[in-house]
């Protein structure tokens, strides 16, 4: 570990970060060049080991800049994300030739997370990441649905015992939808050596699994006639076999279903499809343990089509007129899954070079997709949406208190508390409670040259538009209480 970090930092520091350096950081910087120096001459094997480790940092970090200041940027080329979506390839942003690069935008955080963990060596990792990824797809945004949007993705990446960490995530996933109160939904699971089993009963090559599977994952979309039609007509299959999988990929249920197929001998006989049986079966017990069992379906239709998945996979969709509301002109709003995601244990060994693999599994969350839904329910309920999450606004009733106002600002700023103000010299202070109105700014401190000379300012609740009077002198504490009541009103 040593002599990585030592070969790391041999190459990102130039001469010009060496004179930058103190003159301890200098004397320690040389001392620890000669011991990776001695150490490097002592072992050949050791040399070239740290001559590969150069080599890929050089590699997988482009400088930003030409003056020599060494900043770097991770690099996406586009070897590194093809070959990982299956058919959802050709939604992947190209970029133009970049002096010989061939780049791509990410089609999502899952590829990029695990090439992370490949390049630094980590085989133990827990995170969430909200970050911007890109797709060339049709936008729909009444749906959500956009080339450029937002996911958050929750992984625990790890030697983990068989479904410890893969209820975790769907636990997470049930946690986040609750507390959005966004109506009932259910979290649909299947296992993708569940699948690959029917897929090899029903008699699919091994080659053609994931084209098929991809085929599969249109049937919450599509009827099951067009689906079928597309894995004969497309996919090459012959209409027995689409009859044969159909069988199975419209079934659904719970434990009872699971238990049902572990009897059928065609499935659960020996191999891959009782391995995702049993893994199943403990899946809904844990989901029991936690408490989210009535939110889990077992659908055999569920596909995810992403060619990464390995194991388990799960995707939320809401079930009520939360996610099918009309708008007011008769358009109807129904924007599918808020929420998908699985097992990937085979994804990291693709960017190491020794193949090294690091299980994985998560799932990721749509933002825009929530949006929308809470959007068109407002729409629909003729609800406005706080926009703002400003607790109190500084108004001025009279000219020349802008001095007053920042004073008080600053206090509010100082104790913590999110406050407002106009960014006018001398606002008119209609304008001022219209903007709190708009934005449903709960306070309002409200002063001018009677409340200064009696010591005071008035305090408005801006919805009910009743005011007090509060000291000056206690007004940090006063509107803290205030705020506390706010809060509490407003959990319960």
């Amino acid at each position: 570990m040593f002599l990585n970090h030592m070969s790391v930092t041999a190459t990102l520091l130039g001469p010009w970060d060496f004179m930058k350096q103190t003159k301890t950081d200098r004397i320690f910087i040389c001392i620890s060049k000669w011991i990776f120096i001695v150490l490097a001459f002592k072992c050949k094997v050791l040399t070239s080991m740290i001559n590969e480790e150069v080599t890929k940092c050089l590699e997988l970090k482009t400088p930003l800049s030409d003056h020599g200041l060494q900043k770097y940027t991770l690099k996406t080329p586009k070897e590194n994300l093809t070959g990982k979506y299956g058919e959802d390839s050709k939604l992947i942003y190209d970029l133009a030739d970049q002096g010989g690069e061939v780049l791509s935008l990410r089609y999502d955080l899952t590829v990029p997370f695990a090439r992370y963990l490949a390049m630094n060596k980590i085989t133990s990792f827990k995170r969430y990441q909200i970050a911007k990824v890109y797709r060339r797809d049709n936008p729909a945004t009444s749906r959500g649905k956009y080339r450029e949007f937002y996911q958050c993705d929750f992984d625990i990446a790890g030697q983990h015992d068989l479904m410890l960490p893969d209820v975790e995530c769907v636990k997470i996933a049930v946690e986040i939808l609750s507390d959005l109160n966004l109506g009932d939904f259910v979290v649909k699971v299947n296992h993708r050596k569940i699948l690959d089993k029917i897929f090899e009963v029903c008699g699919v090559s091994s080659d053609n699994f994931r084209s098929v599977c991809s085929s599969v994952d249109k049937l919450g979309q599509c009827s099951w006639e067009e689906v079928k039609a597309e894995m004969i007509e497309e996919k090459g299959l012959s209409p027995k076999v689409a009859e044969r999988i159909g069988i199975y990929i419209q079934r659904n249920g719970g434990l009872d279903l699971i238990e049902e197929l572990l009897n059928n001998e065609d499935l659960a006989g020996n191999g891959t499809g009782r391995e995702g049986l049993e893994a199943m079966k403990l899946f809904f017990k844990y989901c029991e343990i936690y408490g989210i069992s009535d939110k889990i379906y077992f659908d055999l239709s569920l596909a995810r089509g992403l060619d990464y998945y390995t194991g388990v996979i799960y995707e939320a969709a809401l079930t009520k007129l939360s996610h099918r509301t009309h708008f007011a002109n008769g358009e109807l709003h129904a924007v599918g899954s808020v929420a998908g995601g699985g097992r990937y244990d085979n994804l990291v060994g693709m960017f190491d070079s020794k193949q090294r693999n690091v299980p994985c599994v998560g799932i990721s969350i749509g933002i825009e997709r929530i949006f929308s839904i809470i959007e068109a329910r407002a729409q629909v309920e003729h609800e406005k949406l706080r926009t703002t999450e400003t607790e109190v606004f500084v108004a001025s009733a009279q000219k020349k208190m802008t001095e007053e106002r920042m004073k008080i600002c600053k206090e509010l700023w100082d104790a913590g508390i999110k406050t407002e103000q106009s960014y006018k010299v001398n606002p008119k202070l209609l304008d001022q409670l219209h903007y709190c109105e708009e934005r449903f700014i709960p306070l309002a401190i409200i002063i001018g040259e009677t409340e200064l000379q009696k010591g005071v300012v008035k305090l408005r609740y801006v919805m009910s538009r009743e005011e007090i009077e509060i000291e000056r002198n206690k007004l940090v504490q006063e509107i803290g209480a205030h705020i506390r009541t706010f809060s509490s009103i407003k959990q319960t």
